[in-house]
C-alpha cells in the first residue's frame, strides 16, 4: 500500500485544504509533513468557513486519523487556538489527532527573532509571516531545537530556558527596536503547552510504516507551494522547509518507494504573497479583477496576494521536481468573463528564449512570452459535471495538459466542498 501526496505547485495558496477535505473520505490517515502555522488551509462546507494552520485538513471527517508529522514546526499557542475553534464539532482529539514526538516547537522567542531579523533587512525583507518558522528551522538544523518529545522529560524547562537565553542574545545582536513582554508571552505559551500535553504523542515514523504494512490508506498533506521550497524555490524568497515531494519522505519517515500518486494543485492563474520575483505579475485591471473576484487575501496574514497570468514554465518545473501524476486546477471560475487569457509558455532570459525555470527570474533577467487563449463567459459555480464545462475551458485545460504532460483530474469551480468536478 502506497502513500499518496498532495502538494501545491505555485507559491502556495493553491487550495490544498479544500482538496484534502474532498479526498479524505478515501483515506484512513491524513498526515501533514512540513511547514507550520504560516500555512492557512481554508475549508468551506455547510455554509461555514474554517481556516486550519497546523491541524491536517481531514480533521472534520469521522473516519480519518490526522497526524502532524516530524517535519512540521508547532506553535502551541496557535495550535491551542485551533483546537478552541473546533470545540463545537465534538472531535475526539485524543484519538483523532496524533503528534510526532520529533516535530519541533516554536518558542515565543522564535517569533521575536523572526520579527527582529525581518526588521533588520529593511527594503530587502523576504515577506516573512513573522510566525517564527525560519528561526525554528534554523535551530532544528543547528541541533539546538526543542521537540514535542522533550515535553515528556522532567527537565524540559531547563532546555527551554537555555534556548530562550540564546535567543535574547541574538535579538540584541540585530540592534532593532522590538517591543515585547516575555513574561506575558511565556504565560500564554506554558498554558498552551499543558493543553498540548493532553493530546497523543507518537513515534510517527513507526506508526505510519506500520499503517502501510497493515493496508491503511494514507494521504500526505503539504503546506505552502513548490516555488517556496527551500532548495527549489525562488530563493531567498522562500519558506524554510522542503515543500516538494521529497519533503514528505523526510517529514514523515516514509521511504521513496512507498510513495504512490503525487497530486499537484495549481490555480488557473498565479498568485504570490510577500516579496520575491513574479514574472507574470499584473498591475492592470486584469490583475485587479483576479484579486477581487478570487478574494485573494492570505488566509494566515490577511495580506493581499499579488496576481498574474498562469506561468506554465514554472508549473512544468514544479511538475518535474515533484513527479506529479495528477493535476487539480483551482479557481477556474475566477477567470469567467475575460475576453482572452494569456499563458506564459517561455521566457526571454537575458535576450535568449528559454523553456525552463532559470536560476534567477528577477524582472531584470526575465520577461514572460505569452500565448493567448480564448476565455469562457459562463458562470462555472453552479456546474456539477464535466459535461457542463464550456468548450473554451476544456480547451484551456487541454493546452495545460499538453504543455506539462500530466492530466488534470479535478476542476474546482468554487470554494465550497461541493463545487468540485472530477474528470
Amino acid at each position: 500500500m502506497a502513500v499518496n501526496l498532495l502538494l501545491g505547485l505555485q507559491w502556495g495558496d493553491e487550495g490544498k485544504g479544500k482538496i484534502v477535505d474532498v479526498l479524505t473520505k478515501d483515506y484512513d490517515i491524513i498526515a501533514r509533513f512540513q511547514g507550520g502555522p504560516n500555512a492557512g488551509h481554508t475549508l468551506i462546507f455547510d455554509g461555514q468557513k474554517h481556516v486550519l494552520h497546523t491541524i491536517p485538513s481531514g480533521i472534520f471527517h469521522d473516519k480519518a486519523i490526522n497526524v502532524v508529522g516530524n517535519g512540521v514546526v508547532i506553535d502551541p499557542v496557535i495550535f491551542n487556538k485551533e483546537l478552541d475553534n473546533l470545540s463545537n464539532y465534538n472531535i475526539d482529539f485524543k484519538s483523532k489527532l496524533l503528534i510526532s514526538r520529533k516535530a519541533h516547537l516554536i518558542l515565543p522567542t522564535h517569533r521575536l527573532l523572526d520579527a527582529a531579523s525581518e526588521t533588520s533587512k529593511g527594503k530587502a525583507k523576504i515577506g516573512s509571516t513573522l510566525k517564527g518558522i525560519g528561526p525554528t528551522y534554523m535551530d532544528k538544523t543547528g541541533r539546538n531545537g526543542m521537540r514535542i518529545g522533550d515535553l515528556e522529560l522532567e527537565n524540559w524547562k531547563v532546555k527551554y530556558n537555555t534556548l530562550t537565553a540564546k535567543h535574547i542574545r541574538m535579538i540584541d545582536f540585530y540592534e532593532v527596536e522590538i517591543e515585547y513582554d516575555l513574561k506575558e508571552l511565556e504565560a500564554e505559551f506554558f498554558k498552551a503547552i499543558e493543553t498540548l500535553k493532553e493530546l497523543t504523542f507518537i513515534d510517527s515514523e513507526e506508526y505510519l510504516n506500520n499503517a502501510i504494512k497493515n493496508g491503511k490508506t494514507i494521504l500526505a498533506e503539504g503546506a505552502q507551494g513548490s516555488l517556496l521550497d527551500i532548495d527549489f524555490g525562488t530563493y531567498p524568497f522562500v519558506t524554510s522547509s522542503n515543500t516538494t515531494a521529497a519533503g514528505a519522505c523526510t517529514g514523515l519517515g516514509v521511504a521513496p518507494n512507498k510513495i504512490g500518486d503525487v497530486f499537484g494543485i495549481f490555480k488557473a492563474y498565479t498568485t504570490r504573497v510577500g516579496s520575491g520575483p513574479f514574472p507574470t505579475e499584473l498591475f492592470d485591471e486584469a490583475g485587479a479583477t483576479m484579486s477581487k473576484v478570487g478574494h485573494e487575501f492570505g488566509a494566515t496574514t490577511g495580506r493581499p496576494r499579488r496576481c498574474g497570468w498562469l506561468d506554465l514554465v514554472a508549473l512544468k518545473y514544479a511538475v518535474q521536481v515533484n513527479g506529479v501524476t495528477q493535476l487539480m486546477m483551482m479557481k477556474g471560475d475566477v477567470l469567467s468573463g475575460f475576453d482572452t487569457l494569456k499563458v506564459c509558455t517561455s521566457y526571454n532570459y537575458k535576450g535568449t528564449e528559454v523553456n525552463h525555470l532559470p536560476y534567477n527570474i528577477e524582472e531584470h533577467n526575465v520577461t514572460p512570452i505569452y500565448t493567448e487563449i480564448k476565455c469562457w463567459k459562463e458562470d462555472l459555480t453552479k456546474m456539477t459535471s464535466e459535461e457542463q464545462l464550456p468548450k473554451e475551458l476544456n480547451d484551456y485545460i487541454k493546452f495545460i495538459e499538453d504543455f506539462v504532460e500530466v492530466p488534470v483530474k479535478i476542476v474546482s469551480v468554487g470554494p465550497d466542498r461541493k463545487q468540485t468536478i472530477l474528470r
